[in-house]
């Protein structure tokens, strides 16, 4: 379990859209970067998922651009990265050139990918998937310190190179024992789903830590966590949100988990209340606030809940 004593450390705020399609215009998402950088938060997320409807985000790291250039100070970050579905160079240049127009900004969430249908139609096979990353990132860093990449005879060398070096920050996904191994084998921060409750993510951080002192890696000074995250003075509305939370829950499923009751939905002082439990339990100073998918729910009561928990943040 992490030392009690990162909890004293300030607490940063992440956030995904709470507007986000597959045909989402690139106006409203940047409107929505932009907010989140006005109302302080640290950092604007997106995941990545592959045919799926109107639910898919196939290309994080292309909406991220537009992003970068409608806004100058919040983070930009991918919740998962799918590493094992990519050509490693490719890969590579891209981040590189985010990190170049964001003028720094990109934090690298990776991910190995769970749905077995998104694997199979990139042709990947599910058991070769954290090699894969592996491999691919191995590449990836190779590239990014310039040296040559492909044979010596080429002499080809990747340009423009990350303007963080040796690269953007990385970060890791993880679901599940193998996962959660392989983070702490690699040392990277690992980010923790919104589909699991407080007491699985102590389990996992347990394992988590195992493995970085197995493979003597430093702790990170990130502790990360997503969760989503609904604040409202109206009983009525938050029971609105828990029952499709709840809804939510009983039919998606990360791999072929059901998803666990672990959204935090109430008043400020309940939700203030709940973040500081995970403050104290993981030591978590990094939250990224995910939004809540619920019919009737209006973006101008997210906002206005994203607005709440940003002066809430202050406190913590």
């Amino acid at each position: 379990m992490q030392a009690v004593t990162q909890q004293t450390t300030a607490l940063r705020l992440g956030i995904t859209p709470w507007q986000l399609s597959s045909t989402i215009d690139a106006n409203t998402l940047c409107t929505q970067a932009e907010l989140a950088e006005q109302c302080g938060y640290h950092s604007f997320w997106l995941p990545e998922s592959h045919f799926a409807g109107p639910t898919s985000v196939p290309e994080p790291i292309l909406l991220l651009a537009a992003v970068a250039a409608r806004t100058t100070t919040i983070n930009l970050g991918t919740t998962s990265y799918l590493l094992p579905i990519r050509n490693a160079l490719q890969a590579a240049e891209q981040v590189a050139v985010l990190d170049q127009l964001s003028g720094g900004r990109l934090i690298l969430g990776l991910g190995r990918g769970f749905q077995k249908s998104t694997l199979d139609a990139f042709d990947v096979n599910p058991k070769e998937k954290r090699e894969l990353l592996e491999r691919n990132l191995a590449v990836m860093k190779a590239a990014w310190a310039g040296g040559v990449v492909g044979p010596e005879e080429v002499g080809a060398v990747m340009s423009p190179l990350p303007l963080q070096q040796p690269h953007p920050p990385i970060w890791m996904a993880a679901f599940g024992p193998k996962a959660l191994a392989q983070a702490g084998k690699m040392g990277t921060p690992y980010l923790a789903s919104p589909m699991e409750s407080l007491q699985q993510l102590e389990n996992n951080y347990q394992i988590y830590n195992a493995a970085l002192d197995e493979h003597s890696q430093p702790r990170p000074s990130e502790v990360a966590v997503m969760r989503t995250i609904f604040i409202s003075d109206d009983k009525t509305l938050c029971e609105h949100t828990t029952r499709g939370l709840e809804h939510l829950a009983s039919i998606l499923k990360l791999g072929n988990t059901p998803m666990e009751k672990s959204w935090v939905v109430g008043n400020a002082k309940q939700v203030a209340s709940k973040i500081q439990q995970y403050r104290e339990r993981l030591g978590m100073n990094y939250l990224i606030v995910t939004r809540p998918r619920i019919k009737g729910l209006s973006p101008q009561c997210t906002e206005k809940s994203m607005r709440a928990l940003a002066e809430m943040a202050t406190t913590f």
